[in-house]
């Protein structure tokens, strides 16, 4: 049985990866505005050239956005402790802005309705 509201694999909204210096924007996410896309490059590519590693935001099953980074086993270079307090750091400065794209993204792909402005 599908059910679409049952959304049971992670999606990507963006990422980069300090191995092979590359950025990645899931192109079904191109609606947004070019400013938060910009906004979105520039979180991602500043990660990875401070803690190195792979940097992504997704969005989990219940579509709450997610930050996660991971490196290659053999990255001496990565400094786990620093990736998690950048993480923090970029939640709490970014955190009206994860709120929108998380809004957004249970709107627009998983159909929920909009919530009642008080």
């Amino acid at each position: 049985m599908s059910d679409r509201q049952n959304v049971t694999e992670r999606i990507v909204l963006c990422g980069a990866s300090s191995y092979d210096m590359k950025y990645y924007f899931n192109r079904n996410f191109a609606r947004l505005p070019e400013s938060v896309q910009d906004d979105l490059h520039v979180i991602c590519v500043l990660f990875t050239e401070e803690a190195g590693g792979i940097f992504r935001m997704e969005f989990n099953e219940t579509g709450d956005l997610e930050l996660v980074t991971e490196a290659a086993e053999d990255d001496l270079l990565y400094d786990e402790i620093g990736a998690g307090l950048l993480i923090k750091e970029i939640r709490s400065s970014r955190q009206e802005l994860f709120e929108e794209l998380t809004l957004f993204y249970r709107v627009v792909f998983l159909g929920e309705n909009m919530p009642d402005e008080q």
